[in-house]
């Protein structure tokens, strides 16, 4: 079979669904879900995040210039979901998925306890483009959970079992299949055994071995509670949304 063409729009799956945090200028503060994010420089380190000019988040980092983005877990998936179809207009997203504030080290916005990973940001610049506004920050301070460090002081994101979101779904990670440089890697010890190619290589599919990801819980879990998110309200919603109304 051929492939059938669609109309443009988004398709670039899967991508991190992670919980960025904001906070306005009285020290009201509020989560709200994103898809819409990525790595956009390495130096200076910028990230950025798109978001509907009519989130409830909106003003504060409109206001502030800052914010924050948690990295999620499969054990945070309820509370992801959960923060992304309710607004934080109408419920305190905190005390309902019981996830955790905690003082940043630089930015005036909470980081969420139970993250992995908190990137604290300050934008630089906001593009409104269309149904989204995107703002481009500078990172100023990254902060680590010590319970996936080792002992040189190596950080392990996977063995935290980062969430992914895919077309409306969630996903773990799953099998680890290679690490950076790793196809060059093979071809280089290839070449100084004098590229020689075993039969039983071969007939194991000719690649190393598939490695799986450390199974280690991610750490503190929020709550599950998944039959409350079919009765969210995703009219209110401050982050993944239905596909076809314009995914955020």
């Amino acid at each position: 079979m051929g492939k059938r063409q669609f109309k443009p729009g988004n398709m670039l799956y899967p991508v991190p669904a992670v919980l960025v945090t904001v906070a306005d200028r009285e020290g009201n503060s509020n989560i709200f879900t994103v898809a819409w994010a990525g790595t956009i420089c390495t130096n200076p380190p910028m990230l950025s995040i798109s978001v509907r000019p009519e989130r409830h988040s909106y003003h504060m980092m409109k206001e502030t210039g800052e914010f924050v983005v948690n990295l999620t877990t499969e054990s945070m998936a309820w509370a992801t979901d959960y923060c992304g179809v309710r607004s934080g207009r109408d419920v305190d997203k905190w005390k309902e998925t019981g996830l955790t504030p905690e003082k940043a080290n630089v930015v005036d916005v909470p980081v969420i306890k139970e993250s992995p990973v908190n990137i604290e940001c300050r934008v630089v610049k906001v593009e409104e483009l269309g149904s989204h506004h995107m703002f481009i920050a500078d990172v100023v301070a990254v902060d680590v959970d010590e319970a996936y460090m080792d002992e040189k002081d190596t950080f392990h994101l996977s063995m935290a079992k980062p969430l992914a979101y895919s077309h409306g779904r969630y996903y773990g990670m799953g099998e680890e299949l290679g690490s950076f440089g790793y196809s060059v890697r093979k071809q280089e010890k290839g070449a100084k055994a004098g590229r020689k190619t075993s039969k039983s290589a071969e007939k194991a599919g000719g690649a190393g071995k598939v490695r799986k990801s450390a199974d280690v819980n991610g750490g503190k879990k929020a709550t599950t509670r998944p039959e409350q998110t079919r009765k969210a309200n995703s009219q209110k919603s401050d982050g993944p949304r239905n596909d076809k109304k314009g995914q955020k």
